[in-house]
């Protein structure tokens, strides 16, 4: 069985030839005006035509040209994003934007505030460590050098449902795992940057010899890496016990590498094992040891230390009572920008974050990612989406429930088009060739750089949607998704219907 479809076009589609006498005998394969090289294309990886969707229209009229299964609720993976991001644009607009404060209920003697602060989260989904920074600085400008109470982190933002990091695929440690919070830092995430030791010269040897050539010198003792830690945490421990081998970089480097977060004598501990080539250079790996509400306050109480502060009290997370004064305010860059994070690289921090943000207005739900999760249907129905089969889980698609039509995906790029948000919309995908997660697609295409388009993969799921614009210069709504066992090898399969779309069919 072919596990990839990756030879240049032209080659591929005249080896490909013999296979479409065998097409034609697969039952569907002649489906309607059905693009004959996608249909060798699957034919190749084995996934049958009852296994993917497709809708294609040109956005000045939304009449499909290409139609296939359009009413089939399939699993989109991260192409979920955007129907997260089409809610949060169309509810509350490009220029929404997070606050984050620091607030008191005490009063300032001298170098000492006499009370506690309060660090109030808004939900922002891109606040980080850096931003938490320069609120801490604005704090010691005020001559503040003590604080005689607790550092209380309020996240109550968000109402949220118990979150377990593990449920998704027993990865726990794995960033795009983390869940929602009212005062999220850095996505949660603790980057672990590997820096390469000198090698240690071998011993020298000196021994009697008839020979008058010289012995081959002893080959240098590798050295396992120094491991930085960013952002630095209070009450934390790494134990790194690696082994440096010699040997060519991998390009799933991190594979050989096994994080497991324990309990210290006092506070956590992360033991890092595993295999180092130091071929690979300088690294980084990002793991999510800790909760967001545990990892908030390890990240609080190690800055204010680094920057020099004293702490009479801890840092723990409490509400922020009535009578406490703002003091500074940290204004989030707003949400067209923050859904070109989220769709270029496919963040699901960030769509957990979006869902719940929407979510925060239907008091009525349960809590704030269903609340999320109604909106975004009821306002796909108010545009004339259909919603046949519509799942959205968690706004991210990392899920196993989520479910979309193709018809539906197609209908909501063409009511994208139509709206005022259009330009944030369509510049938050990766354009095909060019950047984020579609970067390697079409490079070697007259294609290239004509797709916006959001890729999703998940174990048997592969989807795309976007637009794309033809030779004439006019601009479709592409949708395709295959669910199957062997959907992760359909990449050139999507490549073919771009490369379609764009010839003008």
């Amino acid at each position: 069985m072919l596990h990839a479809f990756v030879a240049p076009r032209s080659l591929a589609r005249r080896a490909l030839l013999a296979v479409a006498l065998m097409a034609l005998a697969l039952p569907g394969a002649q489906a309607a005006g059905f693009p004959k090289d996608l249909r060798l294309a699957l034919q190749a990886i084995q996934v049958p035509l009852d296994s993917v969707g497709i809708w294609v229209a040109p956005v000045d009229t939304g009449k499909p040209t290409l139609s296939h299964n359009p009413d089939n609720p399939m699993n989109p993976a991260s192409v979920m994003k955007l129907v997260t991001t089409f809610a949060t644009l169309d509810r509350l607009g490009p220029a929404y934007y997070w606050t984050t404060r620091l607030a008191t209920d005490g009063e300032i003697h001298g170098n000492t505030l006499e009370g506690n602060v309060y660090l109030v989260g808004g939900g922002d989904p891109v606040f980080t460590h850096a931003d938490l920074w320069k609120l801490f600085r604005q704090l010691r400008t005020l001559g503040i050098a003590q604080v005689k109470g607790n550092i209380v982190l309020d996240d109550t933002a968000l109402r949220l449902p118990r979150h377990d990091p593990e449920r998704f695929d027993g990865q726990p440690l794995r960033p795009y795992n983390a869940g929602p919070s009212g005062l999220m830092i850095s996505f949660n995430a603790l980057r672990l940057t590997f820096v390469p030791e000198p090698e240690v010269p071998a011993p020298v040897v000196v021994q009697q010899v008839a020979s008058l050539s010289a012995a081959p010198p002893a080959p240098a003792a590798p050295r396992p890496p120094r491991v930085l830690l960013d952002p630095p945490l209070a009450g934390f421990t790494l134990d790194a016990a690696l082994t440096s081998t010699p040997g060519r970089c991998a390009a799933r480097w991190y594979k050989a590498l096994d994080a497991i977060p324990e309990p210290a004598a006092q506070g956590e501990r992360l033991s890092l094992t595993g295999q180092w080539r130091d071929d690979c250079g300088v690294k980084d790996w990002f793991v999510s040891p800790f909760s967001p509400e545990r990892f908030a306050e390890a990240v609080v109480d190690g800055l204010w230390r680094e920057m020099g502060g004293k702490l009479n009290g801890r840092v723990l997370h409490g509400d922020t009572p009535r009578q406490a004064n703002t003091l500074f305010v940290h204004t989030s860059r707003p949400l067209a920008d923050v859904v070109r994070d989220m769709n270029k690289w496919s963040n699901n921090v960030i769509a957990r974050q979006l869902l719940a943000t929407l979510g925060a207005s239907d008091h009525d739900a349960p809590d704030m990612v269903q609340g999320g999760a109604h909106l975004a249907r009821l306002q796909l129905a108010a545009a004339g989406i259909d919603t046949t089969g519509f799942e959205i889980e968690n706004g991210s698609g990392l899920s196993r429930t989520a479910r979309i039509t193709p018809r539906a995906l197609g209908q909501l790029l063409q009511q994208a088009w139509e709206r005022p948000f259009m330009p944030e919309f369509m510049g938050s995908m990766a354009v095909a060739g060019i950047d984020g997660t579609a970067r390697r697609r079409l490079r070697d295409s007259g294609a290239r750089g004509t797709a916006h388009i959001k890729t999703g993969t998940l174990n048997n799921v592969r989807a795309m949607a976007g637009y794309v614009i033809d030779r004439k210069g006019r601009r479709h709504a592409v949708a395709m998704m295959v669910n199957h066992p062997n959907a992760a090898a359909s990449a050139e399969a999507q490549d073919v219907l771009l490369e379609w779309v764009w010839e003008g069919h």
